[in-house]
Formats: C-alpha cells, sequence, structure tokens
C-alpha cells in the first residue's frame, strides 16, 4: 500500500509539475528555434523580404526588415516630425522643436501619443546617464531639456504634460522605490498645474489615471477624473487604455470589470472609432503565467477580441495615431494563435518601432519583438 501510494505521488508530481515544465521548455526552444531560423532566412537586415503591400514593388527603407539595433523603443509606429524632434532635442539639449511640434499638435489622440513619446524618451535619457555612471555637464544626454522646458516656460500646458507623464515613467520604472509615492504625488500637481492650464484637454486628465493606479485612488476618485477624461472626449481610445488597467485585477479591479469596461466601450464607439479593439487589450492584462499554448490563442474569447481588433483596423482612419498599439498587440496575439500570414500583416504595419505593448513589458522590447516578427515571417 506504502509503495501504491508512493506511486501515486510521483505520478502526481511528475503531472502536475514536471511535464508542465518540459512542455514550456519545449515550447521555448521551439519558439527561439523558428525565430534563428527565420532570422537566418531573411538575413541580417532582412533582405529578400518584401514588407510592401502585395503585389507592390519593395522600395526604399521599408523594403527589408529593421535590423534589430535601429528598432525606435520611443515610438509604436511611424511619426516623422516627432522623431526629426527628438533628434534636435538630443543633438542640441534644446527643448523648442519638441515644444514647438506639441503646440501645433491639436489632435487630440496624437497628443496624447507624442505627450507619451516625448516624456518616454526623456526617461530613457535619464536611465541611460544614470547606468554610464553621468555626472553634471559631462555632455551626455540626461533629460536636462525636459527640466529646462519646465524651467523656462512654466506656463507652456505641452511642457507639463510631458514633465508630468515623465514623472510616472520614472515612478513605475521602480515601484519599489522609496520615493514612488512622493514622485506620483509630484505628477499630481503637476497633472492639475497642465489641467489649469489647458481646461478643454483631456491630457492631464489622462496621465491622472495613470497615476490613479499608483496612489491606490479610491473608486469614487477615478471614477471623477474618467469623467474629466469623457466630458472632453468621450472616444478617446489613449484615455481608454490608460484607464483599462484601474479596473484589471493586477491593480484595483477584476477581469470582470475591466472586460464589461472593455466591451460597452467597444458597443459605444462610432463609426471608425479604435475602441472595438479594446477587448483584445483586456484579454492581454489578464493572460495566465503559462501563455505559450495555441489552444487558448485559438478559443473563442481570444478569437472574438482579434476579429474586433481586426474589424477596428480596417475601419479607422489611416492615419489614426494609436492604431500601431493595435497592431503590435495584434501580432503577438496572432502568432501566438499561429495564424502567421495575419500576424505577418502587423509586421507589414509596423516595423521598425517597439514602443508599445506588450513588447515595453519585457527586459528587451526589440529582441522580444524581432522574435514575433521573425515567427510571423517564417510562418512556423
Amino acid at each position: 500500500m506504502e509503495a501504491l501510494i508512493l506511486l501515486i505521488a510521483l505520478t502526481a508530481i511528475f503531472g502536475v509539475l514536471v511535464l508542465p515544465a518540459l512542455r514550456r521548455r519545449r515550447e521555448r526552444q521551439e519558439f527561439e528555434r523558428a525565430a534563428a531560423q527565420a532570422d537566418a532566412a531573411t538575413g541580417p537586415a532582412g533582405a529578400g523580404i518584401s514588407l510592401g503591400k502585395p503585389g507592390d514593388a519593395a522600395e526604399g527603407p521599408r523594403a527589408g526588415l529593421v535590423p534589430v539595433d535601429q528598432l525606435d523603443v520611443r515610438l509604436p509606429g511611424p511619426d516623422d516630425p516627432l522623431v526629426e524632434a527628438l533628434d534636435e532635442v538630443r543633438a542640441s539639449g534644446d527643448w523648442r522643436p519638441a515644444g514647438q511640434l506639441l503646440a501645433i499638435t491639436d489632435d487630440s489622440e496624437l497628443r496624447w501619443q507624442r505627450v507619451q513619446s516625448l516624456a518616454g524618451a526623456a526617461a530613457m535619457e535619464l536611465a541611460g546617464w544614470r547606468a554610464a555612471g553621468g555626472t553634471p555637464d559631462d555632455g551626455r544626454p540626461d533629460a536636462g531639456w525636459l527640466r529646462r522646458w519646465r524651467g523656462e516656460e512654466p506656463r507652456d500646458p505641452g511642457g507639463a504634460q510631458v514633465y508630468a507623464q515623465f514623472l510616472v515613467w520614472q515612478a513605475m520604472a521602480d515601484p519599489g522605490a522609496a520615493e514612488y509615492r512622493i514622485i506620483l504625488e509630484e505628477a499630481r500637481a503637476v497633472c492639475a498645474e497642465a489641467a489649469e492650464l489647458a481646461p478643454d484637454d483631456p491630457i492631464p486628465h489622462i496621465v491622472e489615471l495613470a497615476i490613479a493606479r499608483g496612489l491606490d485612488y479610491a473608486r469614487e476618485e477615478f471614477d471623477a477624473v474618467w469623467r474629466r477624461v469623457t466630458e472632453r472626449d468621450p472616444q478617446h481610445m489613449g484615455g481608454h487604455l490608460a484607464a483599462l488597467p484601474y479596473l484589471s485585477e493586477k491593480w484595483h479591479g477584476s477581469r470582470k470589470e475591466a472586460e464589461g469596461f472593455a466591451a460597452a466601450a467597444a458597443g459605444a464607439a462610432k463609426p471608425g472609432s479604435l475602441l472595438p479593439a479594446l477587448p483584445l487589450f483586456a484579454v492581454y492584462d489578464h493572460l495566465p503565467d503559462l501563455q505559450h499554448s495555441p489552444g487558448m490563442y485559438q478559443g473563442a474569447v481570444v478569437s472574438d477580441a482579434i476579429e474586433a481588433a481586426q474589424f477596428a483596423l480596417h475601419h479607422v482612419r489611416e492615419d489614426h495615431p494609436v492604431q500601431p498599439h493595435v497592431h503590435h498587440l495584434l501580432l503577438c496575439f496572432l502568432v501566438r494563435a499561429e495564424r502567421y500570414p495575419e500576424a505577418a500583416e502587423q509586421v507589414r504595419a509596423i516595423d521598425g518601432y517597439v514602443g508599445a505593448i506588450p513588447w515595453v513589458d519585457g527586459e528587451n522590447p526589440a529582441t522580444e519583438y524581432a522574435a514575433y516578427r521573425a515567427i510571423a515571417i517564417a510562418g512556423r
């Protein structure tokens, strides 16, 4: 009897612990092998792989895959005016190219995206400076341009918005730091100032939605911030993306709340809106730890969310500044669902840029994206 009990116990341990571990290891090995084979097939710069539209001739730098070391982690998709402004700011240390660009950015979705990217670029500069052991006046980029922007033009709403988002990125980069709440409290104060400077602009309130997560706003307080967003722009996709995490079970809500929020937004979406894609983001926020089983990604819940996101992309205006975020997440889900031709379509739309989830949630966004890109192109 003891021998039988021991055998049953060993069988249970093997089935519960060992087999899943072996399966995960095999999946990871297959994933890495497929990525390596695809990279070898495409060559160092993706030679021979056309990312033009079907039937188009492959021309220019977009004709092949962008090398990993040239992938831009600051942006989710192309924005040439912003890239030019960032390059000028980095080269000269002068904030004015960024400030002038933001001042003429009237589209609320585009403004949100540019505030995110400018703040992210500043946060990356400061992190790189610190990692290199930077010292004052050593000539290395250290995000000093953003501090000068705030100091020289304290009444500029754009500078206040970027600085508030920059503080949020600083805090979220190390949530265990002693100064975590202090930084977020400062960000909240700057958001209030930015809101006074531009009363009709939803951006300061959208930035505060992230602060609400970190400072543990009560639901009533969060709802008040969300009302201020929707009063100014009820269909703002960036605002919905910022609100969704608070409602997830990882923060202050539940899977049911997050999915209900996403479904309600999708159902109320106007023609041409990206909001039908929001349920896919809700699914992503509640993925289990074991994420590499194709069966889960081929099930009804994920398939429906993928279809809704594809529908949104098909009907949205071509230059919508937030659509690259949807392409990036679709690439991830479609590869995991083994729907490779559809995944390759997403690569065609956003290759060259990796500043979006799911890649920015990892330690090396460029490498992670490149692996999925390679599998999508190789079709295995």
